[in-house]
């Protein structure tokens, strides 16, 4: 057992390790967040396609998909229907939510433009801060 009495610490700095390095490359990509057109995001990959994906009419709100797995999938799953926006971490109907996507086309989806606007503007300033230093 003495052997492994460090194993903890070992443990929780990987884990800080991992987490920091994982930060570090959303901060850097966040700048570069641009808002899409909904239409233009398949709502079951959570990525921006760059072309107008399949609408998917489901109760009065129309959702996106890039294929007929999508189409079910948003038509019979309603936890695909929403997300979480990732600024105040309230439940956001996708079909509704304002949407940044990456260079790398992963999207987030957010409650309000000025969810939209406050996580760029924060990742914006972190970076900056990270260059002053």
């Amino acid at each position: 057992m003495t052997r492994f009495k460090n194993l903890p610490g070992l443990l929780a700095s990987a884990v800080l390790l991992v987490v920091s390095y994982q930060a570090g490359m959303s901060k850097a990509q966040a700048s570069e967040l641009k808002r899409v057109p909904t239409e233009q995001v398949c709502m079951v990959n959570d990525a921006f396609m760059g072309k107008k994906q399949i609408p998917i009419p489901v109760q009065g709100k129309v959702y996106y998909g890039c294929c007929q797995m999508c189409v079910g999938t948003l038509t019979n799953d309603a936890a695909e229907r929403q997300a979480i926006d990732p600024v105040n971490g309230h439940a956001v109907d996708k079909a509704s939510a304002v949407i940044g996507a990456l260079p790398d086309g992963n999207v987030f989806y957010f409650e309000n433009e000025a969810n939209f606007n406050t996580y760029a503007l924060h990742t914006d300033k972190m970076k900056a801060a990270k260059k002053d230093n």
